[in-house]
């Protein structure tokens, strides 16, 4: 998906990661938020998608940096920020969502 960013990305792991964000988020999301299951299913895709396009951004920074791991405090992950690095685009994401989009 891209090979020089992130080579082991894949197309069926974003499909398949956003189509499980999506049913958890579909059936998470009314008890949660006040979002109905619509429009939970709506901002999991969000999310979904903005959490992959965090992480390969990220990863996009790390190798402009020639750093392959941002940290050592988790062994064999990458550092914290490997298990944050979605989160850089998905939080802002869903809050623009929910607050400009969402109308109840």
């Amino acid at each position: 998906m891209t090979p020089r960013v992130s080579p082991k990305k894949t197309w069926e792991g974003l499909i398949g990661g956003v189509l499980t964000t999506v049913a958890l988020g579909t059936v998470l999301g009314p008890y949660l938020t006040p979002m109905d299951a619509p429009w939970s299913a709506l901002a999991a895709a969000v999310v979904g998608v903005s959490g992959f396009l965090g992480d390969i951004n990220i990863s996009a920074v790390k190798r402009d940096l020639g750093v392959k791991d941002a940290g050592g405090l988790i062994p064999g992950h990458g550092g914290i920020l490997d298990r944050v690095d979605s989160l850089t685009y998905a939080a802002p994401a869903f809050f623009h969502f929910f607050r400009y989009f969402f109308t109840p």
